[in-house]
């Protein structure tokens, strides 16, 4: 993360938002002795809530004691006094006028109405997590030209939640560098963290270039690779949500290649929505096997491969529910549908698995519950004709896609807004993939899926 600025003069003044031990003040100040800066002088700011962390905090500063360093140690909220020093408070500390920050923020939420939620929102910043919040304070704090280095989750780079930290970060700063962690179980192995955790390099007030992306698969950098980008690639000009894409090849994607995938959903005439049916909010409506009065209800255990395997006797979760007339509602009638898991593995090597609902699976029974954990492809809460059914999910499983979905999401989890902001082939060319998968003896390999997603999209 220190490596990462680039190598100046002059004087620092150097903001540690959430400082802890002091660990990534040392690795600057570290570089700043060894030459790799060529400042006369530094003066630090480190913030650490925590007290019981001073102690050690003022032993790391002590090792770089000299006439030219002086370090500040804060015990304040961060959040609060940044924003009482950025709304001008009489009694506020001045802080702005940082020329580089580093942080490794704290990740908890904040909510709706908390004081932090507040207090950041009375100088236009919103946001739903204190790590975003840092940075937004940081780059809020540094002068124009000013560097922030950060290491957070890969989460804000695309949801609607994010949205509003997105547009404040491209719009007050540039981004230089991008560093993403490609396992999420090793380089934060004991943060139990379910996504992918990225370095990011900003420049405030910057004129926005091409921007370097390189990725290691932990904290090592034993494979470290790097590559150049436009911006372009990295938010894409057409992108109502700002999402920030993360390429870890020189490559440009497949989809990018192809100049016939541009449909949105709605162009398809498709909708995707989150599977209706809350287990605990109807569990004694839940039954483990299907019964007289039941309907079936599907989970993600029920995938096998591109179809749906229904019933599995002995499996944890229940394979049908009561209809009536309190469940009524979260069903839907009996027909093709494409779903999609909304959660993989931590390391698992897709992250969109697409599956097919068939009809004669289920017999006669006129309607079927979908489970919370799945998505669901449909037309106004009705089935799909089936050779789109089936084009959607081959269309989905592709490699392309799934690569696709990397560039702008590091999460374990796939949601419903995620696969409404992917590019579709035509209505017509989905159909076709579909009418190809009804011909094939067996379910397709990843091999002949992948070919005949260039040979059917024209």
């Amino acid at each position: 993360m220190a490596s990462l600025f680039p190598s100046v003069g002059g004087c620092c003044r150097l903001l540690d938002a959430g400082a802890g031990i002091g660990s990534l003040s040392a690795a600057f100040l570290e570089r700043w002795r060894a030459g790799g800066f060529q400042f006369q002088r530094v003066q630090l700011d480190a913030f650490e809530i925590d007290a019981s962390l001073h102690t050690e905090l003022s032993k790391t500063f002590s090792n770089y004691r000299s006439d030219a360093f002086s370090a500040s140690i804060h015990g304040d909220d961060f959040i609060h006094a940044a924003v009482d020093a950025l709304s001008g408070g009489f009694f506020s500390r001045t802080l702005a006028g940082y020329s580089h920050a580093i942080l490794n923020p704290p990740y908890k939420k904040i909510t709706n109405t908390s004081a932090h939620r507040l207090a950041l929102r009375s100088i236009g910043i919103e946001v739903v997590n204190l790590y975003s919040a840092f940075v937004a304070l940081s780059v809020a704090l540094v002068v124009q030209g000013g560097q922030i280095v950060a290491i957070i989750p890969r989460s804000f780079c695309n949801g609607p939640y994010y949205r509003p930290f997105r547009d404040f970060i491209l719009g007050k700063a540039a981004i230089r560098h991008l560093h993403l962690f490609d396992s999420r179980s090793k380089a934060f192995k004991d943060d139990d963290v379910l996504q992918e955790n990225i370095i990011i390099l900003l420049e405030r007030g910057g004129r926005q270039g091409a921007v370097t992306v390189s990725t290691s698969t932990d904290g090592t950098f034993t494979d470290y690779t790097e590559h150049k980008h436009p911006f372009c690639q990295i938010v894409l000009p057409d992108d109502p949500e700002h999402c920030i894409h993360v390429p870890t090849s020189s490559k440009p994607n497949t989809i990018a290649l192809f100049p016939t995938i541009y449909c949105t959903l709605s162009e398809v005439g498709v909708s995707v929505s989150t599977g209706p049916v809350v287990d605990f909010r109807v569990k004694e409506h839940l039954r483990d096997m299907p019964g007289p009065s039941t309907v079936p209800m599907l989970y993600p255990s029920h995938f096998a491969g591109q179809s749906i395997r229904w019933p599995i006797e002995g499996m944890k979760k229940p394979n049908a529910i009561e209809r009536n007339s309190h469940t009524e509602k979260w069903l839907y009638p009996l027909g093709f549908y494409c779903l999609v898991r909304r959660f993989s593995a931590k390391e698992e090597s897709r992250r969109i698995v697409a599956s097919v609902v068939e009809p004669a699976t289920f017999g006669q029974m006129p309607m079927i519950g979908l489970e919370n954990h799945v998505n669901v492809f449909h037309e106004n809460k009705h089935g799909l004709p089936e050779p789109l059914a089936r084009g959607l999910a081959l269309f989905l499983n592709t490699t392309a896609v799934d690569q696709q979905f990397r560039r702008f999401s590091g999460h374990t989890q796939v949601n419903a807004t995620d696969l409404k902001l992917l590019k579709y082939p035509s209505r017509k060319a989905l159909i076709r993939l579909g009418l190809w998968a009804m011909e094939q003896e067996g379910t397709p390999t990843q091999e002949q899926i992948d070919a005949t997603l260039e040979t059917l999209i024209e």
